[in-house]
C-alpha cells in the first residue's frame, strides 16, 4: 500500500521539483499541511491536504464542514483562485495539481504576512499601516466589482458550486457560540430556552445581512491570509490564501472581517476611517450600494461573526488541545461590543448582557 509520504515523492517527482529541499511551515487551526520547497533557488510551497471533513461529527449531527459549507478537499481552492487571478488579484499560481490525492504545488508568495506588519507597525519597504490597509480596501471592491459566480471551472471538465450564506451555514455558526461557549467558558451547557431565544434573535436581524446585492466573499479575509506584495501594483499587492471556502452573501462580509482582526487589534479610529474609505468609493463603483444597509449588515455580521469565534476558541482549546487560540478572546468581546451599540442590535445586545457578557465585564 502507498503511503501519504510516497504519493507525494511521485507528485513532486512528476512536477520535475523531485530533488527539491522541503521544510515544514508551522500549521494552522485547519486540518491543511504546508511545505516550503526550494528547488535551485527557486521557492514554492506543497499545499498536502486529503479529502475529508474537518473533525468527526458528533453522535447524530453532520460534521460542522459539511454543514456550514467548509470545503473538504482542494477542489474549491482550485476553482476559486483561478477566479481571483482572473480578476487581476494575487492568489497563487498553481504548478501542478493532483485532485485525487489533495496535492498542490502553489506559487509562494513570500513571508511578509500582514500580521507580522501590523505586530511591526510598518510595511517591509517602509509602508504605513494605513497603506497596507488601502491596498485591503481595494482589493475587496475589485472581488466586488464581478458578478457572483454560480458556478467556478476546476478544470477537466469538472466544476466547484458556490455555495450561499444559507441558513444551513448561518444555523451553524451560530451553534458555535451555545456548543462551546457555554460550557467551556460559562460553566453550564445551554438550554433549549437559551438556544431558541438565540435563534429568535437572529432570525428577526437576517434580513439586514440579506439586503442588498450579493457577492462572492472570501469568509476569512484577515491578516493572517494576506501577505504583502509591494512590487505589484493596486489590487495585486495584497497576496491571498485560505480563500476556499468562499461563499455569496453580504458585501459587508469581508469588510467586518477585514477591519475586526479576530489575531490583531484593529484600533476603532483605523477601522472607522477604512470602513469610510470602502463605503465612498462602493458608492460610486458598486452597483445598488446603499450605505446605511450596508452599515446595518456590516454590524450584524460583525456580531455574528465575534459570536462564532467566541465559541471556536474554545472549540479549538477543548476539542483540538490549541490553547493559545484563547488569547484572542478578549479582543473578539470588544469587536462583539462595537457592533452592538448599532440599534438594530439592542434586542441582541440585551440578551447576550442576561446570559454571555457577564463573564466577560
Amino acid at each position: 500500500m502507498t503511503t501519504r509520504d510516497e504519493t507525494i515523492r511521485a507528485f513532486l517527482a512528476a512536477a520535475g521539483w523531485g530533488e527539491a529541499t522541503r521544510r515544514p511551515l508551522a500549521g494552522d487551526a485547519s486540518t491543511r499541511r504546508y511545505d516550503r520547497l526550494s528547488l535551485e533557488g527557486r521557492p514554492a510551497l506543497l499545499m498536502d491536504w486529503p479529502s475529508g471533513p474537518d473533525a468527526p461529527a458528533a453522535a447524530g449531527r453532520a460534521a460542522y464542514s459539511r454543514v456550514a459549507h467548509l470545503a473538504e478537499d482542494v477542489r474549491a481552492f482550485v476553482a476559486i483562485g483561478e477566479h481571483l487571478r482572473r480578476l487581476g488579484l494575487s492568489a497563487p499560481e498553481l504548478y501542478a495539481v493532483d485532485l485525487a490525492h489533495g496535492l498542490l504545488l502553489l506559487e509562494d508568495l513570500g513571508d511578509d504576512v500582514y500580521g507580522t506588519l501590523i505586530e511591526r507597525n510598518t510595511g517591509p519597504a517602509g509602508e504605513t499601516l494605513d497603506e497596507l490597509y488601502r491596498a485591503g480596501i481595494e482589493t475587496i471592491l475589485r472581488l466586488q466589482s464581478a458578478p457572483a459566480p454560480a458556478t467556478l471551472a476546476i478544470g477537466g471538465g469538472a466544476f466547484h458550486t458556490v455555495p450561499h450564506f444559507d441558513d444551513s451555514v448561518f444555523r451553524a455558526e451560530l451553534d458555535v457560540l451555545l456548543d462551546w461557549h457555554f460550557p467551556v467558558v460559562l460553566g453550564r451547557e445551554a438550554t433549549e430556552e437559551d438556544r431558541t431565544e438565540f435563534h429568535q434573535c437572529w432570525s428577526d436581524l437576517r434580513p439586514l445581512i440579506d439586503a442588498g446585492p450579493q457577492t462572492l466573499f472570501l469568509r476569512d479575509y484577515h491578516s493572517p491570509n494576506m501577505l504583502w506584495l509591494g512590487g505589484r501594483k493596486g489590487a495585486a499587492r495584497v497576496g491571498l490564501i485560505d480563500y476556499q471556502d468562499a461563499l455569496i452573501g453580504s458585501r459587508a462580509y469581508d469588510v467586518v472581517s477585514f477591519l475586526q482582526d479576530a489575531r490583531h487589534d484593529v484600533p476603532p479610529a483605523r477601522e472607522q476611517a477604512m470602513r469610510a474609505l470602502y463605503i465612498e468609493r462602493a458608492k460610486n463603483e458598486l452597483p445598488g450600494f446603499d450605505a446605511e444597509a450596508f452599515l446595518a449588515a456590516y454590524a450584524t455580521l460583525g456580531a455574528e461573526r465575534a459570536l462564532r469565534l467566541m465559541g471556536l476558541w474554545p472549540r479549538l482549546l477543548q476539542r483540538d488541545g490549541k490553547p493559545h487560540y484563547m488569547a484572542h478572546m478578549p479582543r473578539t468581546v470588544d469587536y462583539l461590543r462595537r457592533n452592538l451599540a448599532h440599534p438594530a442590535l439592542a434586542s441582541l445586545k440585551a440578551w447576550l448582557e442576561a446570559h454571555v457578557l457577564g463573564a466577560h465585564a
